[in-house]
């Protein structure tokens, strides 16, 4: 189908400002643009009786957090949100209104991650960040209200990619148990050359130069890419792993390995639930003015309370 009408009013309003495309960017004024666009893009913010900071034991620091919850109840499920970006740009702000969204349709408390970024901070930085905010959250989550035997990990994109690799490590690792992964057009392999790469490389934000800008700023070695670590479906094994929920872009350059990330799942036996959004763009879920990224939040939430409730 043609782009939903929504969103093609957002891609409309992106033209207009004549913005450079990322690729001719810093990281800096990349980041700056991202928050500038959630502010546009962001339908209100949904107010919580809980919205806190919080900063948790990190392997090179203190890791912010951000803790959300639509109750100021106790022994909570907990949700570990990982922000999309590209590993690059992106925060615990220009995720603020999902992560709200989220923990209103979930009833759940969301811990959303200020995870280092690239370049600054190159792979795998950002997964070490990540990797200690859950063993500290699966260990003492009943300190922040929630029930670490109610966890579940979750992220959009270079998140999305961040909670795959959580997932296979918490497998291999033996702990900690995950109800789910919610997957949302996720990264999952360094391969430029997919169908849907060249389908859709230009002209939804997120483009196929773009990606490569996002991947030379994220690995300091380009054969870091065929690290499963990095590129999660080129895992050896995916039995075993968490139930997952993976969400895709019609007109998405990851729509193809999103796709081949479920299909392994599948295959390994591990239980998936994959749904296509037609007519949407890559970061859509962000584009909260919109009716599908409603929708999919609240097949997020609706997710999320079976899998945690369970």
């Amino acid at each position: 189908m043609a782009v939903h009408p929504e969103i093609q009013s957002i891609l409309d309003f992106i033209a207009s400002r004549g913005t450079p495309p990322l690729h001719e960017l810093s990281p800096p004024e990349a980041r700056i643009n991202m928050l500038k666009a959630r502010a546009v893009y962001a339908k209100g913010t949904v107010a919580l009786p809980r919205v806190e900071e919080r900063r948790l034991p990190g392997p090179a620091g203190p890791v912010p957090v951000r803790l959300y919850a639509a109750s100021t109840g106790l022994a909570l499920p907990i949700l570990l949100y990982l922000h999309g970006g590209g590993w690059v740009i992106g925060s615990i702000e220009s995720h603020d209104d999902v992560c709200r969204r989220l923990a209103q349709a979930a009833g759940c408390l969301v811990v959303s991650v200020e995870y280092r970024l690239a370049p600054e901070h190159p792979f795998p930085a950002a997964l070490d960040d990540c990797q200690a905010a859950l063993a500290w959250v699966a260990a003492h989550g009943a300190e922040l209200g929630g029930d670490p035997a109610r966890l579940a990990v979750g992220g959009d994109s270079a998140g999305a990619n961040l909670a795959a690799v959580l997932a296979q490590n918490a497998t291999a690792r033996g702990g900690p148990r995950l109800a789910l992964q919610l997957l949302v057009y996720p990264v999952v392999d360094n391969d430029l050359e997919r169908p849907s790469y060249h389908a859709h490389g230009t002209g939804y934000v997120l483009t196929r130069a773009g990606m490569a800008w996002f991947f030379d700023h994220y690995l300091a070695d380009p054969a870091q890419g065929a690290d499963p670590r990095v590129s999660p479906l080129r895992a050896t094994r995916f039995a075993g792993l968490p139930p997952a929920l993976v969400l895709l872009a019609e007109y998405d350059v990851l729509l193809d390995e999103g796709e081949a990330y479920a299909r392994a799942l599948k295959a390994a036996g591990v239980p998936v639930t994959l749904k296509h959004y037609p007519g949407t763009i890559h970061g859509f879920l962000g584009m909260t003015v919109t009716a599908p990224a409603r929708q999919a939040i609240s097949d997020a939430g609706e997710a999320l309370k079976t899998a945690l409730t369970g």
